[in-house]
Formats: C-alpha cells, structure tokens, sequence
C-alpha cells in the first residue's frame, strides 16, 4: 500500500489534538504552506506541563493511539481509539474558506467561497472537474482534530490560586472563541492535572467548578486527575468520556454529507472555468464524492456496515457510465479517477475483512481485477503492456497488506491451514479454490508472478521508446504517450533505459519471493518455499551475485526431500547452479561433494563435462594444499552403492562368521576409475573395526574389470600411525585389496570376522577414502538396522536373495559354559529368624584352566544382606538395599581344569514372611583364550515363612492381695527424699491369666526349646509373668499343624495410686526352637495383640472353689472393686435355682468406697452333679440402675445369659473343669 498517497488506505480513527502535554518528539505540522496564511491559530497561553507525572500521562497518551491497531472489530483492548497528536502550546486549522484567484474580477454579487479541498475552489487541484483526493482525507486524518483536549496544572499554593485559575479561564474561552471563529465543530475538552505537591483536596473542587462555570463548559468535557489516583485508569476514564463526543463530531458530518447528497443537484464553482474544453464535476461525480465522505466519517465512527455501503454505492457510480466512462483516458483525470476506484476498493475490502466475511472479500478482490481489466482493455492502453502488470503485483500486495494489518488470527491457529472456509452466509455457494482466502504466501508469489511478466514486457519495449522524450522525434513520443500504460508507474525510457539503471525488477521480485517463502515455511509448506527459494536464487545468479545465491541453496540442498522424492530434474537444476556459486565462491568442498553426487547416471549428462572427481576442484583455489572433504550418505545420494550383509543370523562366541561388503559403482558409463584409498568399517557389539586397504599390486588384472568381482580378504590384527592416540591403541583388523571401482561395477570383499562377545552385533558404518593430488574426500555410509534383504554372492556369476530383513546384524550366543555351580545344603524352605548358611561349589568341567570371578545378588523385596565367602578367606559383605543386594566381580582366582573351589554365602536372618531370589554368576575366560568372555548362572529360589501362628485369650483373675487405701495416712512417703519409696509400686494391682494357644506351620517337626512372653514397660505401670508349666528336658517336638498350649499369669501393678486411667501392655510371644538336624537355636517373635487393663468402670469378679473332704457344698465368691473416686451403691439378687440351694443374702446392698473392694460369700449345695449350673446373681448400679456383668475367672465359663459353674460328680473325686471350657 505504500505505492498509493499517503493516508489513501489508512483506517480512520478520530482524531484527538492534545494542548499543553509535554512531547517528546515534536512532529512538524502537516498543514501545507499555501494554506498557513488563512489558518486559524488555536494558542494556549499557559506553558506545557511540567513534571514527572505530567510525562508518564503523555507518555501514556501517546502509547494508547488506536491508530496503530489491528483493522478489525475484535480488538476490545480499550474503550477509545484515538490517532492521538500532541500539539505544545500551538496548533493551525486549516481555512475553512479559500481565497478567490488574484486576477478574478468580483461580480456585484457576493461570490461564495467554499473550502481548498473541494473541487469549487480554484486553488484545489481538483477544480473544476475533480472528484475527491487524499488530501480531503488528509485533512480529516491529521488537521482538523474532532476533539481539542486541553491540559492544566491546577496550582496548590493558594495565594496565587485566583490568579491562576482567572488565566486558565481566559485560555480557555481564548480557545473556545478562536475553534468557532475557524468554522469547524471541534469539540473542546479540558483536563486538569493536581500538582505533585497537593496535600489537601480542601477547596479545589469548588474551585474547579468555578473555572467550569466560568467557561460554560459541560461536564461530560471537564475533567480533574487527582494526585493520589492511579494515572492511567483516570486517563482511561477521561478519554472514553471524550471518545463520545468523537464519534458525536463524525455522526454530525456524515448527517451533513449526506443531507448535500440529497439536494439532487451539482453545486457550481465559485469561479467558472476558463479553459476551453473544461467543464464542472457533474452530479454523479457529486454523489461520488458525497458517498465517499459519508464512508469515510462512519469509519471514524467504527460503523463498518454503513461505511461498506456507502463506498459500495460509489464504487458503482464511480464504475458506471456516468463518471469513468465519460472520462478521456489521455486525461490526467483517468489516472484520478482509477486512483479513486482501488480506493474504495480497498476501504470495501477493509469493511469486509472487519466483519470476517473473508471468502467475499477475495470475491471482491477479483471482481475489481476484472473489472478495471474491462476498462482498460476497453478505454485504456490495454493489459498487455508492464503498467498493467505493475498495477496486478501492486493489488496483490494490497491484500498482502490487508490480511496482515487486519490480523486474521484464523489463519495462525494451526500451522497447516494454508486457507479459510467460506462464512457461513456462503456455505450453499460453490467456490471455486482461489475464491476462499489464502495466507500472504499466496498473495505474495502472485505479485511476485506479475512483477516477472513486468520485467519481461519491460525488455521486449523497442529501443525508440526506451529513449528520453528529448532525444525522441516528436511521432515517436505521441505514440508512445497512447501505447504504454503509467498508471502509478514510470514511463518506458524509465522503467527499462537504453543508458543507466531503470527500475530494478531483480529487487522487486526477490523482495517479495523471500517474503513468500517465509509464509509458506511458517505453513509447512516445505516443497513450494523451496521451490521459491531455486527462483530467488536463479535472480541472484542471473545477476551475479554468487554469495547469495550460495547462502540461498546451500541449507536446501542439504535438507531438501528432492534426492528421496526423485524429482530429479528439479534437485539437477539446484545442484548446477549451486555448483557455479560455490565455485565462485571457493567452497571447494561443496564443490567436490556435488560432483561425487552428479556422477550417478541417474542424472541427465551434461554434455563437455569431464565426469572425474578428481578434476573437480581444478581452477578452485583452496585454504589448504589438499583439504579434507567430508561427505555423509544421509546428506547426498553418492555414486557408490555400499551394503552388508552377515551370511548367518545367529553365531557363537569364539567363532569366525562369514560377511560380504559389497560395493556398487553407478556412474557414467564414460566416467573415469575411481580408487579408493582405504575402506572402514565399524560395528557395535563386539565385533572389531575392520581397515581395507588399496594394494596396488592387484590393481589392472583381467578380473578387475568384470563387471561383478568377488575377492577374500585376509584379516590380521594390526595397528597403523593413525589408529594410535593418547589413550592407547585400539585394536582392529586390517586387510588389503583391489579397491578400483570401474562404472558399473561391483566389488565384493569376503571377509570372516571372529566373535569374541555375546549379545547383538551389527554393522553400523562404512567409511570410503578416495585421495587425489587436490583432497582428500571421505564418504560415511551408515547401515540401517531395518535395511531389506540385499544379495549374497557366492561368485562372480552366482549369488542368492537373503530373506532377513536385518541382514547387517547378528546374535552372538554365549559360549556354552560348562563350569558347573552346585549346592549341597539348598533347603526348599527357611524361616523367619533363621539364618542362612549356603554352602556352593565350582566345578571347572572345561578342557583348559579358568580365571573365574563370582557375582552374587539377593533380589526381592528390601533383601537383607548377606556375606559371600570364597576359598576360606574373610569374603566380601553386601548390605541390605531396597530391591537388591549385591556382590559383583569377587575374584575365585583360577581353576584347573576337573578342580572345583567351595564357597558360602551366609544371609541375615529376616523377621518378615517373604521370598528372595539368589543369583550365583561365574563370569569366566579360559586362560588359553581370554578374550571370549563365558558366563555360567544359578538362581536358587529361597522362601521364608513364618514358622508358628498363635492366637490367646485373656482371662482376669482375683488378686490375693488386698487394695491400698486413700484413707492410708501411713502409706505416703516424701518421694523426693526417699527413692525406694519412690520405686516401690502402691497403686492399684490386678492379676490375668494369658492362655496362648500357638500351632507350627513348619514343613517339618521343630524341636521347640523354651516358650516365654515379654512385655514392653509401660508408663506409670508394673508388670510381673510366671510360666505355669515346663517344657520337659530336650525341648518339645511340634509336628506340623498341631496346636500346642502355654499358660502364663500376668500381674500388674499402678505405681501410683492416684493413677487410676486405663492402661495397655504390649506383649510379646518368644518361643525358641531348632531344627531336628541343627544344634542352632532361633528365637522367634510373635506380637501379641495390645492387652488393655485397669479400667475406670466398676467391675465383678466371680471366683468359685470346692472344699476338700468330700464335702458337696461349693463356695462362690463375688468381688466387685470400685476403682473411681465416687462411693458407689450396689444391690445384688440371688434368684432361686433347681439345681441348687445356697446360703446368703438373697437380696443385699453394698456399699463401696472409693478405691476399694468388698467381697460377698454364697454356699452353694448342688443338687445336680457332673454337669455346669448358672446361678442367676444380678449385681445393680443403683445410682444408675445399670446390671454390671459377672465377670467369671478361672474355673468358670460365660455364655451369652451369664456365668456357669461347673458341679463335679458325687462318685468321683474332685476334677477341675476342662481349659477348653474355662
């Protein structure tokens, strides 16, 4: 767009002129100097604010102008869109009236005068027959403002504050009076900046309303920034206030506008038209004019609907055949007129691209192609002719311009959209592909297109009209005047002289190619920017700019997909070129590289070229004597063919494989012999690096020049000056052959590599050395792993498909071991607490000594560790991990052949039930071959379990001992003088019975040594046990899955009596046990379920015992402790039974005291016997009327209706319940 006036095809924002704001950079004054001496002079006598608040505020001002922001609706950053000038203290408005002509003679009648801008006014370019230009926009653009903002400091000292504000309203209505004098409808709004010294608000509000009032100002135009407030946010506010009166400014003179439309007639100039053949604007070029303008100011209204629709209706007056058709196109008015129309093209285009109607707008877009082409083609100098072609690249660039400036995001969301589809009012229409809306890459290669028929139509121009107009005939420059279109373009003897330098086309198109292809790579359309990079580079060699040319191709000849693609004519014609730059430039090495590559017979021959890379650099100078030039088979696409191929897929360690290079020359059948130097190959896996080298010797007998050669190479260890570095020598194998390759040859070299490591081995480079008197040239091919099936050659005339699709890699075995790992104490199962003692031996079954060494890891889950031990010495520990524990590389030394070595591994014992898996590896080498490493592996699977499961019952027992008193006086002893006393437990004492019933789980019988309990001390508590029963002498021998029973008394005792809260003892179950055929004694541990004791709550405990003598009668005794602080009440009911009478109270009540016990007496006389009876006691609260439950102790059951005593037979003796029942 910058071929077009400046301001033509700007977007319109209204313009707001600031008054007394500091700037900067103070911009010269737009107005044109015949116009200064009429202008109105708009002062303000008060100087430019001052201050760092009064720079950020116009600095902010300035940052915020809208007329920098995207063309479209979506833009919601701010309220207000301004094109924002700051004026100082001065400011010129442009006449509203022109002056007559100095030779016009004045009618008796007053003659109307109208503005310099309009076509009635002699002195505007546009009289008489004018229709509108840029400089009415320009006016409206840059130099009458819709708002005049003014700003104030309002002064804090007020002893001049009256002073002070009587000039600020002065200045004020100086202005309000100088804008109405200059006849413009310019707003006037006013702005009052606080002093940074304020401190107080008191008064400066009435002051201001003063100032208000005394300029008659609204207050929608009168604004104060206080000192405190945020300085942006107040400025946001204040200019979206004045943004209405803008918009209200441009409503009113788009009313005007079109109400001069609507008069129906043509105004009549001020002065008439003298010359002879000229006439006045006619009305439709009036309504041209008047619909332009009303366009134009609903623009600055941002009403993008009515603007479309008023450019539209005079783009169609302007197109029809009341204004251009009527036009003579030799007239200076033709140019004006097609000026106008892409002017309003553009603001149409604009208007469409705002509200996202894009495929209408490309649409329209074409449609003012075709129909400026009619015109021309009709009225013109035709469209065959370079001026056309300028004017088709230039409105290509204009949509160029509109798609970047207008910001379409649609086009950037996704690298791969290369156009937009249609809007939804054109979803039912067919469009055509160039209808719907490309990314500026499009656009760009179009101008560019047009810009190359341009400068081809500009050379075919004769060498007569190529001339200047003085040194023409006159003939020549007439028909000249009437052949060439120069619309907004140079005439022939510029565009294209016979002498000096015309219009640089090479520029234009390169300017705009490079363009092209960085939108077309930001799309990934990767083939057709470089395809436009290979026509920049065809304008640059064409004029001779080589580094250019070289800088251009060079990264795509490296990167481009022509080689894989096979577009061979395309990557021929790159290569050529880029082969003449690079010569030009002396790059020998991308010389040298290209004719390595150009000498495959795929390619077209070039005729009177020699085809030998050793002439390439011939005429080339170089840095170095002889350079080293590096090329890669994943870069280019050489001449050689290079391919592996293992004979079988599968090897062993130790032995020779069979393996094939094979070499393919696919050059011109006329090319020279190439010799290679040396060749290199490389494999990962333990397979060595191989050096071939050329023996000259060989070279020229009659088998080198079949047309397929198959040839073993002999290969030896060896080391060469250049395979020796500072780090040592690195061992290769190393070979000579015929390394003379003819034109369509084929060399194979046999060669049997020997495999010395397990694993996958695989070959993964060759290295080709060709060396001639200029360079040196290496060629690196890497192997692909998943490279097809290639050919196995088994002579010259007789080879066979291999049918693996990874030919160039094989499996390597591990040499089978025949070392022999044994244990002789391996168990199927451990235990926890166990600890392990494996005893294992290595048996050397090999024909030769061994250099062994041991690794050994426990995996599992959080393995404990262990100690390996070899030959008797003091071994090697591994500590415990989180998955594994591990010995690695313990040497066991050498062993003879038929010897073995012992060795033991000894694990930590584990208290959790859990498995672990041990590995034993024996990583060994014959001493006759130590190169061929052999591994032997033995995993031993160890379970660990739990060797006993328990499960017990608590049961309460009657202390002996009576309670402690409170009411004591002689149990309290001073703690801090006397220790013991300190020691000495006086609490409140209880007694259980813990019956642990526990069953081995073992595979085998154990030998159970000692069963015992342990509890954990507890806090304010002690504990005595007592077994009650013996294991016999040697221990007890528990089978599997059998339940044996242990009974244990547990006394406890508060050391406080004062401590009477609930308490819970941790208890531990130790049962020490051996296996039958080990002396080794294991503790094992089993928790026992936390024991809670020493309740608060009151409690009844029932005892029962029978008296010796044979007497019947049994005695049932009830305790009931009241271990609170509260005296308690009880009633206890004995209920009749028919099994038998007693003697006592039936019905009694006890009282208990705090911390106490009472006990009560029954005698029982039983009337049955051999059998249990339930005495119905209840035992009441009778505070809380709660039934406390009878707690029975040893001797005694519960079931679910309350406790049984068990009544032995009158025939036998006296025979204690079953514990089963108790």
């Amino acid at each position: 767009m910058d071929d077009y006036p400046k301001g033509s095809l700007d977007h319109n924002v209204p313009l707001l002129m600031t008054l007394g704001l500091p700037s900067s950079e103070p911009g010269e004054d737009p107005l044109p100097l015949d116009l200064r001496e009429q202008a109105t002079l708009l002062r303000s006598e008060i100087p430019v604010l001052e201050g760092k608040q009064a720079e950020a505020l116009s600095k902010y001002i300035q940052e915020s102008d809208g007329s920098r922001g995207p063309w479209n609706g979506s833009d919601n950053s701010r309220s207000h869109k301004f094109r924002i000038r700051l004026a100082g203290r001065t400011f010129l408005l442009p006449p509203r009236r022109s002056r007559l002509p100095e030779n016009f003679d004045p009618p008796p009648t007053p003659v109307p005068l109208h503005s310099p801008f309009s076509p009635l006014s002699p002195s505007c370019d546009l009289y008489p027959d004018g229709m509108i230009n840029h400089k009415w926009l320009q006016k409206h653009q840059e130099l009458v403002p819709s708002v005049v903002a003014c700003f104030y400091s309002l002064t804090a000292d007020q002893t001049l504050a009256t002073l002070h504000d009587n000039r600020i309203k002065a200045d004020i209505n100086g202005l309000r009076n100088a804008i109405a004098q200059s006849g413009y409808k310019c707003k006037l709004s006013v702005i009052f900046l606080a002093e940074e010294t304020t401190q107080s608000l008191e008064g400066v509000y009435e002051r201001l309303d003063n100032i208000r009032r005394g300029c008659a100002l609204d207050t929608k135009a009168f604004f104060f920034i206080p000192p405190q407030d945020d300085l942006e946010r107040a400025a946001d506010n204040a200019l979206s206030t004045i943004y209405t009166q803008a918009i209200e400014y441009y409503r009113d003179l788009g009313r005007h506008a079109r109400k001069k439309r609507g008069r129906g007639y043509a105004p009549q100039p001020a002065v008439p038209p003298t010359s002879g053949t000229s006439q006045t604007l006619s009305l439709a070029g009036w309504n041209v004019r008047y619909d332009f303008k009303s366009g134009v100011f609903a623009e600055f209204r941002q009403e993008m609907d009515a603007a479309s629709k008023s450019f539209e209706q005079a783009y169609e007056i302007l197109m029809g055949t009341e204004v251009l058709d009527i036009v003579p196109s030799w007239s200076p008015r033709w140019n004006e007129a097609r000026l106008l129309a892409d002017i309003l093209a553009v603001r149409i285009l604009r208007c469409l691209f705002w509200n996202g109607q894009y495929s209408v707008a490309v649409r329209r877009w074409r449609s003012h192609r075709d129909r400026i082409a009619d015109f021309v083609d009709g009225r013109g100098r035709g469209t065959n002719n370079y001026g056309w072609e300028a004017w088709e690249s230039r409105w290509a660039l204009v949509m160029v311009d509109l798609i970047t400036k207008t910001d379409v995001l649609e086009l950037y969301q996704d690298e791969t959209t290369l156009f937009l589809e249609p809007e939804k009012s054109l979803v039912g229409e067919r469009l055509y592909p160039w209808e719907h809306l490309h990314h500026p890459g499009y656009w760009y290669r179009i101008a560019a297109k047009h810009l190359s028929i341009r400068r081809a139509m500009a050379q075919r121009i004769p060498e007569d009209d190529r001339r200047p107009p003085e040194m023409s005939p006159a003939s020549k420059v007439a028909h000249r005047a009437f052949t060439y279109e120069n619309f907004m373009c140079p005439d022939p003897h510029e565009e294209f002289p016979l002498v000096g330098n015309g219009v640089d086309h090479s520029k234009m198109i390169v300017d705009v190619l490079l363009k092209a292809r960085a939108q077309f790579e930001t799309h990934k359309q990767f083939r057709l920017a470089a395809e436009i990079t290979i026509e920049c580079a065809r304008e640059f060699a064409a004029a001779r700019e080589w580094q250019k040319v070289f800088a251009l191709l060079h990264p795509l000849w490296e990167t481009t997909t022509f080689r894989s693609e096979d577009w061979l004519n395309i990557f021929e014609d790159l290569s050529w070129m880029l082969r003449t730059a690079a010569a030009e430039t002396n790059r020998g090495d991308v010389v040298a590289a290209i004719d390595w590559e150009l000498m495959n017979k795929k390619f077209t021959r070039r005729q009177d070229w020699h085809y030998d890379i050793a002439k390439s650099l011939d005429g080339i100078s170089t840095q170095n004597t002889q350079p080293l030039i590096k090329v890669n088979d994943s870069l280019i696409d050489p001449f050689l063919s290079t391919s592996f191929a293992f004979k079988n897929d599968q090897g062993n360690a130790g032995h020779v494989c069979q393996a094939q290079l094979s070499i393919v020359s696919n050059a011109f059948p006329d090319s020279a012999s190439l010799s290679l130097k040396h060749i290199r190959l490389a494999f990962n896996g333990g397979i060595r690096p191989v050096l071939i080298e050329h023996d000259a010797s060989t070279a020229g007998t009659e088998a080198s020049i079949q047309r397929t050669v198959v040839s073993a190479v002999a290969l030896q260890e060896g080391l060469t000056a250049e395979e020796v570095s500072d780090a040592g020598p690195v061992p290769y194998l190393r070979g000579t052959g015929d390394l003379t390759i003819q034109p369509g040859q084929t060399r194979v070299f046999q060669l049997a590599l020997h495999l010395r490591e397990p694993g996958d081995a695989r070959a993964v480079s060759a290295e080709l050395v060709f060396q001639c008197a200029n360079f040196t040239l290496e060629q690196m091919v890497k192997f692909p792993e998943d490279e097809p099936g290639g050919f196995w050659f088994h002579s010259a005339t007789s080879r066979r498909h291999i049918s693996r699709s990874h030919p160039t890699s094989i499996h390597v075995a591990p040499r089978p071991p025949k070392l022999e790992i044994n244990s002789s104490n391996f168990l199927t199962q451990y235990y926890t607490n166990e600890a392990v003692d494996l005893q294992f031996e290595i048996v050397n079954a090999e024909d030769a000594e061994a250099s062994v060494k041991i690794d050994a890891a426990l995996t599992g889950e959080t393995p404990q560790g262990f100690k390996l031990i070899l030959n008797d010495d003091d071994g090697e520990t591994a500590p415990a991990g989180e998955t594994e524990a591990k010995i690695s590389s313990l040497s066991l030394g050498n062993i003879p052949s038929k010897l073995s070595s012992k060795g033991a591994i000894r694990i930590d014992p584990t208290t959790l039930s859990t498995s672990y898996e041990l590995t034993i590896k024996a990583l060994y080498h014959l001493v006759s071959d130590p190169e061929t490493p052999i591994v032997q592996t033995a995993v031993f699977k160890l379970n660990f379990v739990n060797p006993f499961e328990a499960n017990y019952d608590l049961m309460p027992k009657l202390h002996p001992e009576s309670w402690p008193s409170i009411f004591d006086s002689e149990g309290i002893h001073d703690l801090s003088d006397d220790g013991e006393a300190y020691a000495k437990a006086r609490g409140l004492a209880q007694m259980w019975s813990l019956i642990t019933r526990y069953a081995s789980f073992a595979a085998e019988d154990l030998m159970v040594m000692d069963i015992d309990i342990s509890i954990a001390p507890t806090k304010g508590v002690r504990t005595q046990t007592k077994k009650r029963a013996v294991l016999p002498d040697g221990g007890l021998q528990v089978k599997p899955k059998t339940i044996e029973e242990a009974h244990f008394d547990i006394e406890a005792q508060k050391l406080s009596l004062d401590d009477r809260d609930p308490a819970s003892l941790d208890v531990t179950l130790l049962i020490r046990w051996k296996r039958l055929t080990s002396e080794t004694v294991n503790t094992t541990s089993l928790p026992v379920p936390r024991l809670s004791i020493f309740g608060i709550e009151p409690r009844v405990l029932a005892s029962v015992s029978y008296p010796e003598g044979g007497d019947s009668l049994v005695k049932l005794d009830i305790c009931i402790e009241n271990a609170s602080n509260h005296f308690l009440t009880f009633g206890l009911a004995m209920e009749p039974s028919d099994e038998f009478a007693f003697s006592g109270a039936k019905q009694t009540t006890l009282n208990v005291l705090p911390v106490s016990r009472r006990d009560i007496t029954y005698r029982l006389l039983p009337l049955v016997h051999g059998t249990w009876v339930k005495p119905g006691l209840v035992v009441r609260d009778k505070y809380f009327q709660k039934v406390l439950r009878v707690i029975p102790t040893e001797g005694m059951k519960l079931d679910k209706d309350g406790f049984m005593i068990w009544i032995p037979p009158l025939d036998d003796e006296f025979e204690e319940p079953s514990t089963d029942e108790s």
